[in-house]
């Protein structure tokens, strides 16, 4: 994903990055086991991690993919923007919270793509793989420029007001961006 949307990997920039290949990854799961929305659990690297109940990312409750981990503890990830990390850039601080913040868009996607319906390539998956391709994405992009770009391309792909614009905007409002 970096290749593509070419986000610096620090920062909100860098939790974006995490995100969309989150966004790809769950997707892909989804349409590998025909899953729509509704029916998807959510969960991204559940038989990755020792233990039938730990997965490296909830996107439908970020902060819930792994709780009491013998290792981990438990899942850092915040679902909101008023619960955002600001870590160091550093190694130590996961560049800014890369992988810890990459749960509030996460969340965001998950509840357009659920408040939209059927299968999440269908709507919300076009909708974020345009914001990825989009040349007036910059490098250093935060959640807020995401969420702009997300509703204006939920516009232009499905009409300003409709359904899926309201979903897009909902699901930022959802994660307090």
């Amino acid at each position: 994903m970096e290749n593509e949307a070419n986000l610096n990997y620090e920062k909100q920039a860098g939790a974006l990055n995490e995100s969309f290949s989150d966004v790809f990854g769950i997707m892909i799961k989804q349409r590998a086991n025909n899953q729509d929305v509704k029916k998807s659990n959510w969960l991204i690297g559940e038989k990755v991690m020792i233990g039938p109940k730990y997965a490296l990312r909830s996107m439908k409750a970020p902060g819930t993919a792994y709780l009491n981990h013998p290792d981990l503890g438990d899942d850092p990830q915040p679902a909101t923007m008023d619960k955002y990390q600001n870590l160091t850039d550093t190694s130590a601080g996961d560049w800014g919270g890369v992988h810890i913040n990459s749960g509030i868009p996460n969340f965001a996607f998950y509840v357009s793509a659920f408040n939209m319906g059927g299968y999440s390539w269908d709507k919300a998956g076009r909708i974020w793989y345009a914001v990825m391709t989009d040349t007036n994405l910059a490098q250093d992009a935060k959640f807020a420029d995401i969420k702009n770009l997300t509703i204006v391309h939920a516009g232009k792909m499905f009409g300003v007001n409709s359904p899926e614009e309201k979903a897009v905007k909902q699901g930022w409002d959802e994660a307090k961006v």
